[in-house]
């Protein structure tokens, strides 16, 4: 059993705390295809969850279910992990300003620092800061290192990060202050796309290295 409690968040939401935040992206990814009754949306974040519910919902039962969907999750997790399920691969060429900085915050070559980046399998645990910034993680791949103490005041598209123990690419330009590995020409926001946004929570992403 993985335990968790809920938070009351206003009159229309509970805040789902977990012990092990892991799986909070998987938790996301299963309520979003198949909602217990009175549930409107699941936002996942680092460590929590916003359960939002439809107007008129009975709190109680929801919470019942919710929880009892959270406890079962576990071994339905990694099933889906070891599953055949889709892998977005973003190509990257490991030409980033930080990249030296960050071996050797590791203490590994730059070389070790593309290895472990592009021999883990990465998920998205949650989604913010803009548009198609995904936040994903993989603890296995020993690349976790702080963020720049002086953000820059615009990192392009397409910049590939690391800090805090997640990894990301920027869907635009914008100020950022995580360390920057690479860059890809993939495209992860597009307001025409239907859905727009090319990670999701749950989603698993390969970064594959190409020749710059």
């Amino acid at each position: 059993m993985s335990a968790a409690r809920l938070l009351p968040a206003g009159d229309r939401a509970w805040l789902l705390e977990p012990a092990d935040p892991a799986r909070l992206a998987a938790f996301a990814r299963e309520l979003e295809r198949d909602a217990p009754a009175g549930v409107e949306d699941v936002l996942p974040a680092a460590r929590t969850a916003l359960v939002t519910l439809r107007p008129g919902a009975d709190r109680d039962e929801v919470a019942r279910e919710v929880l009892r969907r959270w406890e079962a999750l576990p071994q339905r997790a990694a099933a889906d992990q070891t599953g055949d399920g889709d892998v977005v691969t973003v190509p990257v060429r490991y030409d980033g300003e930080d990249l030296d900085e960050v071996a050797g915050l590791l203490g590994v070559s730059p070389g070790e620092v593309v290895a472990r980046h592009t021999g883990a399998t990465w998920t998205c645990a949650f989604v913010g800061f803009a548009p198609g910034f995904g936040y994903l993680r993989s603890p296995g791949a020993r690349l976790a290192v702080p963020r720049r103490a002086h953000p820059r005041t615009a990192v392009p598209a397409g910049a590939v990060a690391l800090a805090d123990g997640f990894s990301a690419v920027y869907p635009r330009r914008s100020p950022g202050g995580w360390r920057l590995i690479g860059t890809t020409a993939l495209t992860l926001w597009d307001a025409s796309a239907d859905p727009p946004a090319l990670l999701r929570p749950g989603t698993r992403v390969r970064f594959a290295q190409v020749a710059g």
